[in-house]
């Protein structure tokens, strides 16, 4: 079973300009794995892209991994999602970022960062829309996606390239995210580090940790910027308690920024589903739809 909450819609400005409807069964699929998107510190971050061939104008589905920022990779067959979006008429970029055992956050949420300037930088040679990037991601990466919908790029600096490109993107979809990192149990895996490689490095603790934590959690950055969202959460969900999205829903409502909460009784820590990606597809084209109307309301 599932609850959805009221839509809070979003009037599109005129300079979006007219956005076509998602297409669907876009004929061959091209697809390309380990695609380097970026370089931090000379390590070679990647990525699986797929697309259908000779469309233009594609919108663009950024997958985000979940595994608590320490584990999970792009190619776990639970997200490897990106050649049916492609068929559905997306550029479709599903990425892999430093996890915490390696490079402390916040390296993983730069890295995010990183793909988004890409896609950019490629819009010419991939045939992209850049007014339609969205962003996807399933528990921490839930937190990623939807801490660049309220925070933006934040305290955080650029890494791996590509530093002159915009960082815009469309709307984030969050499924079974987590957004309050001080009430999270696994929380304190986002533990930053301060210092330089000159100076050397301590890791945060104490008053310094937790205002990194509270920095850091999408449900604290909610304001007049925050992109539209989706939220997908389940009562039962062991990994994220379902107070995390309710709080979400209820400080977005407060704030009335644009979103969609659908919460279900019985159906875990939802990952990239069949389900969660019809859902998906459906708040895009709902979006998409409500741009256009609001620029032929605009032109007459």
């Amino acid at each position: 079973m599932r609850r959805v909450g009221p839509w809070k819609a979003f009037v599109a400005t005129a300079a979006l300009g007219f956005l076509p409807a998602v297409a669907q069964d876009s004929g061959k699929v091209i697809a390309q794995k380990d695609v380097i998107y970026g370089r931090p510190d000379g390590a070679a971050l990647l990525a699986d892209i797929a697309y259908p061939e000779g469309k233009d104008r594609l919108p663009v589905i950024l997958m985000v991994h979940g595994g608590r920022w320490r584990a999970g990779s792009r190619s776990d067959e639970n997200y490897a999602k990106q050649d049916g979006w492609a068929r559905s008429g997306f550029f479709a970029m599903n990425i892999d970022y430093r996890l915490v055992n390696s490079t402390p956050a916040p390296a993983c949420y730069q890295d995010m960062y990183t793909a988004i300037r890409w896609v950019h930088a490629h819009a010419s040679e991939y045939h992209i829309d850049t007014s339609r990037i969205y962003l996807m991601g399933n528990s921490s990466g839930g937190h990623e996606v939807s801490l660049a919908a309220t925070l933006g790029e934040g305290p955080y600096g650029k890494t791996g390239g590509w530093d002159k490109e915009s960082e815009d993107f469309r709307a984030a979809i969050s499924i079974s995210g987590a957004y309050d990192l001080n009430t999270l149990s696994w929380g304190n895996l986002w533990t930053p580090i301060a210092g330089s490689a000159s100076a050397g490095f301590t890791t945060l603790a104490g008053a310094a940790l937790e205002e990194a934590r509270r920095i850091a959690s999408p449900l604290r950055n909610i304001g007049p910027q925050t992109k539209p969202l989706l939220l997908l959460h389940s009562d039962d969900d062991r990994s994220v308690p379902i107070q995390q999205a309710v709080d979400m829903d209820k400080a977005l409502t407060a704030a009335h920024a644009p979103h969609k909460f659908i919460h279900y009784m019985d159906r875990g820590h939802i990952g990239f589903t069949d389900e969660a990606m019809r859902e998906a597809r459906a708040f895009i084209a709902d979006l998409e739809a409500k741009a256009g109307a609001g620029t032929a309301s605009a032109s007459k």
